[in-house]
């Protein structure tokens, strides 16, 4: 059984934020919140387990994209979905380039968004598991053990 996956939700709008937490939480996922790019970045050095970022492209400061490149240098196996309501094809491209898992126009169905989490979170984990595997396979090796 997959242990629920640890979400995080990045907007600068605390209504939106307020209504999707809930929504999120209510179907078992684990959720922080974060209303910047800035604070995002704080939270998920002290959360490097995170699996999941749901990120916001349009906020003031730090935008989503700028956002998206720190996520990948601190936890480059987290995966990230960029939400927008008016996605250009530049940004989706540029996001797409740094690594996001995918893109989704805001508003966007609850059906859809928890498919994309799960998607994102297994591969997550699975890429996490061949890490180990190999970690364990080389100390092994170095030990003589294979």
């Amino acid at each position: 059984m997959m242990l629920k996956p640890l979400v995080m939700l990045v907007d600068d709008e605390a209504p939106f934020i307020e209504t999707m937490s809930k929504r999120l939480r209510k179907r078992d996922l684990t959720v922080l919140t974060a209303l910047s790019g800035q604070k995002a970045i704080e939270k998920l050095e002290k959360n490097r387990n995170m699996d999941v970022v749901i990120l916001d492209v349009k906020m003031p400061g730090m935008d989503g994209i700028e956002t998206l490149g720190e996520i990948k240098k601190i936890c480059p196996l987290t995966e990230v979905i960029m939400l927008t309501g008016h996605a250009t094809v530049e940004t989706s491209i540029e996001g797409m380039r740094l690594g996001a898992f995918d893109y989704l126009m805001k508003p966007c169905e609850m059906k859809i968004l928890m498919e994309k989490v799960m998607e994102a979170t297994e591969k997550k984990r699975a890429h996490e598991e061949k890490i180990r595997d190999a970690q364990v396979k080389e100390s092994l090796t170095r030990h003589g053990l294979e």
